[in-house]
């Protein structure tokens, strides 16, 4: 199934020798105040409480944390109302280097059962960049979201309707034949495409595009060695269960507190977390691709998920790259999972997780050698395309 939800997003980011100067803005943004809501309340000494459990209030939040950046996604008016008025108190040399979106995106989320992690990055992206359209794509724990400029929103829903995604009642629902439960998240990409470049003709053409453009700008997967992260979300039925005989303190709303208080102890991790990726939306409760260090600062019955079972992460650093390019996630997708020239004998099941200026390919442990050699090995045998 996919929610096309009606909110208009901004994407900011923020380098992250400045993250502790948007710590507060991060924390009001996850903690909402009552001045901005109607649900959230405050005590007698103005201090914040959470609002009254997930899901969230506001149809879509990202937060992410990574060793590249500190990226956010969220609504136009919490950007005007937060974030606006922290990037002006900073001195000018500091605010040239934030990044505010002055697009508009809409946001549409893919129910995550049918194909696998890899595979389903692979189906949703591929029309889109072969369309020329960029985009951001973000997996959390129970779904996938496409985010597109709303000024492409037409567009996007013609070019997945053409590779049979069928849209209902605005939304759009997707069938496969062969639906299985889901692998582990594929989680967020943002896809960006040369100015005045035409749309590749197939995915091969556009694997080959896309390592040329990153052989050309400097840009080589790294990965730190230090990192193992964990896919984990709140649990589902914890706003079902709430306000048993109108009790605030019910064992769900404890469980909620607990997942809240979780959630600062790891963005006050200071200079900053590690690895740490949030989504909040209105429908699904919290999701989290963190670093298992960041574990402890949680009880070990709030969060779902398996807590043994390691992600490596491998960076793109996509700072020289200009924002409206499509398809690196598709590209990159293409090589690891198939359909493209110089596939690998069998898939690396792989998720990616991309911010505004930056992505991460996922991969199991065992897969890292094997991931490593494909993606360098395309970046080797890439073609010098003009800018």
């Amino acid at each position: 199934m996919i929610t096309l939800k009606e909110t208009e997003l901004a994407l900011i980011h923020i380098p992250l020798h400045l993250y502790t100067s948007f710590l507060q803005t991060v924390l009001q943004l996850l903690l909402p105040n009552e001045s901005r809501t109607n649900g959230a309340t405050a005590n007698g000494n103005g201090t914040v409480l959470p609002p009254k459990g997930w899901p969230y209030e506001h149809p879509f939040v990202n937060i992410s944390i990574t060793p590249l950046e500190c990226s956010v996604v969220c609504s136009r008016t919490l950007t005007e109302q937060l974030f606006v008025p922290a990037l002006n108190s900073l001195d000018p040399t500091s605010r040239s280097q934030v990044s505010i979106t002055t697009d508009n995106y809409v946001v549409m989320q893919v129910d995550g059962e049918g194909l696998d992690a890899g595979q389903r990055v692979l189906e949703l992206t591929s029309p889109l960049a072969l369309a020329g359209i960029s985009i951001f794509f973000i997996t959390t724990y129970f779904s996938d979201y496409i985010l597109v400029p709303d000024k492409y929103r037409t567009q996007v829903v013609h070019a997945l309707e053409e590779r049979g995604f069928q849209f209902e009642d605005q939304t759009s629902s997707y069938v496969n034949p062969s639906a299985h439960t889901r692998k582990h998240s594929s989680t967020s990409s943002f896809e960006v495409q040369p100015p005045g470049t035409p749309p590749p003709a197939n995915i091969s053409e556009l694997q080959i595009r896309t390592f040329a453009t990153l052989k050309r700008r400097n840009i080589h997967p790294s990965v730190d060695s230090d990192l193992r992260l964990v896919q984990c979300a709140g649990r589902k039925d914890s706003t079902d269960n709430m306000h048993q005989s109108g009790n605030r303190r019910s064992v769900t709303s404890t469980a909620e507190d607990a997942l809240h208080l979780g959630l600062v102890k790891c963005l006050i991790s200071l200079p900053h977390p590690k690895f740490l990726s949030l989504t909040l939306t209105d429908t699904e409760p919290a999701s989290l691709l963190l670093d298992h260090t960041l574990l402890p600062n949680f009880t070990q019955d709030i969060l779902l998920g398996s807590k043994d079972d390691y992600l490596i992460p491998i960076m793109l650093d996509l700072r020289e790259l200009p924002m409206e390019s499509t398809g690196i996630i598709c590209g990159v997708a293409g090589r690891l999972v198939g359909a493209t020239s110089g596939q690998l004998e069998s898939t690396v099941e792989m998720s990616y997780l991309s911010t505004a200026r930056a992505g991460t390919v996922m991969v199991g442990e065992d897969e890292l050698d094997r991931a490593l050699s494909a993606l360098r090995g395309a970046e080797k045998g890439a073609l010098s395309i003009p800018d």
